[in-house]
């Protein structure tokens, strides 16, 4: 089936950098956005735009009923989710189906097996993927926890079994502390996702996240695009992404990407996906965290070592193509990827307002992915992060030092950003010898 006509179901720089791909493929591009969003890129650069409603996310790009009748009315074949808001919501792939509307991602089976993360490690046991120790599916309750922290020994994590973004998450490394932070973490996972299930697992103290980018389509065929490094991070938030991961000797490397092929053939998995890892730098042993069934905010540092477009290869998917062969697949080089967020760079308070002055870096393998200029005003309702920037280089110490070029030549003026925060790390001893984990920004954040 070839798709035509694609509505975005998002909003600021995934929905300019998906339009971008759709019209080169010489389809439409519908983007729906909120009455804060009407000045954006995106709305101007669409072959449509159609307003969804109000600022508030919960009454626009979370409204399923006003998507689904800017899709009907737009006549779209397909509707392309990007990341976060409706990405991975299973009801909206299930009114996506049964209304004849080809969803840009993966079957809803393999998005329900994956979404709740206790679920997901019991099925990747059991298809013999390295998991953390910890529980078998959720906790019945906080003495089953105790029983079980006792057994594997402290520091433990309690986790939300439908969490994401550090939410209903509890680091434990005393008995005494256990319970408090079970019924925080419970607590916070009701509130955040409506869902209060947790579940443990041995805490590792000074890991890696690594994760591997698949590529699956409806004929059985799978590829990876390598593997990402997104150890840097703060409160679970990625900051820097790089690959390849340079932490990993080949061995471990080919282990790895083994491994997220096979699990994504036992899941019946298709679309773009990403399995994300634990690396265990003392034991050299990798362990799956969870899946992402969706595009990554960190896609595009694979894009530029690999040559290929995450978001074509989504939608040729789709229309039922089939993939390259793992063969045909050439890694060249490294590639790092800094997010900019509208943050305070030594609190990460979010700082929206007006932009009143913009310069984006320019040069050779140089790519800076925004919905920005100079001008827009920054709205205060949704995620802070303003733009990604992306170089690629021969090796990673020409990539951090092009890195730090661009960064010293991005401007933006009228709010706070990250970009400094950024400049700091890439002139960082610390960071140029591979030496932090996840936790390294707690020393200074």
């Amino acid at each position: 089936m070839e798709i035509k006509r694609i509505l975005i179901a998002n909003r600021g720089e995934i929905a300019l950098r998906a339009l971008r791909t759709i019209q080169e493929m010489g389809k439409e591009a519908v983007v729906v956005y909120s009455t804060a969003d009407k000045d954006a890129l995106y709305v101007k650069y669409a072959d449509a735009s159609i307003c969804i409603g109000p600022a508030r996310s919960s009454d626009s790009y979370l409204n399923i009923p006003a998507i689904m009748t800017a899709a009907q009315i737009s006549e779209s074949d397909a509707i392309f989710p990007g990341y976060g808001f409706l990405s991975e919501n299973q009801t909206f792939v299930e009114i996506c189906e049964k209304e004849g509307i080809k969803f840009i991602g993966p079957n809803l089976s393999a998005m329900a097996l994956m979404s709740d993360k206790s679920k997901a490690k019991s099925f990747m046991k059991r298809a013999g993927v390295p998991v953390i120790p910890g529980s078998d599916g959720v906790l019945k309750d906080v003495e089953e926890a105790r029983k079980l922290a006792n057994e594997m020994g402290y520091p433990v994590i309690l986790k939300a079994a439908a969490g994401g973004g550090g939410r209903g998450m509890r680091l434990v490394t005393k008995g005494e502390d256990l319970e408090k932070n079970f019924w925080a973490a419970e607590s916070e996972a009701l509130s955040a996702f409506g869902n209060g299930s947790m579940y443990i697992e041995k805490y590792i103290t000074n890991p890696r996240h690594v994760e591997v980018q698949i590529l699956g389509d409806e004929h059985g065929n799978v590829i990876h695009v390598g593997e990402r490094d997104c150890s840097m991070q703060r409160r679970h938030q990625k900051l820097i992404e790089e690959t390849p991961a340079t932490i990993l000797d080949e061995k471990t490397r080919e282990k790895l990407h083994e491994t997220a092929i096979a699990a994504t053939k036992a899941i019946g998995y298709y679309g773009a996906g990403t399995f994300e890892f634990l690396y265990d730098q003392d034991s050299k042993e990798f362990y799956f965290i969870e899946m992402n069934t969706r595009l990554q905010v960190e896609h595009c540092v694979s894009e530029m070592v690999s040559g290929l477009d995450m978001v074509e290869w989504m939608i040729r998917i789709a229309q039922g193509e089939k993939l390259p062969s793992q063969d045909e697949i050439e890694f060249r080089g490294h590639s790092i990827e800094c997010r900019i967020a509208a943050e305070d760079p030594k609190s990460f308070a979010p700082n929206p307002g007006k932009i009143t002055k913009f310069i984006a870096p320019n040069g050779r393998n140089v790519r800076f992915d925004s919905h920005i200029y100079e001008g827009y005003s920054v709205p205060p309702f949704y995620d802070s992060m303003i733009g990604k920037l992306i170089v690629h280089a021969d090796t990673r110490q020409k990539a951090i030092a092009k890195m730090r070029v661009a960064l010293d030549e991005l401007i933006i003026q009228g709010i706070k950003t990250t970009r400094n925060f950024h400049l700091n790390m890439m002139e960082s001893a610390d960071f140029a010898n591979n030496k932090f984990d996840t936790n390294y920004l707690t020393k200074y954040y």
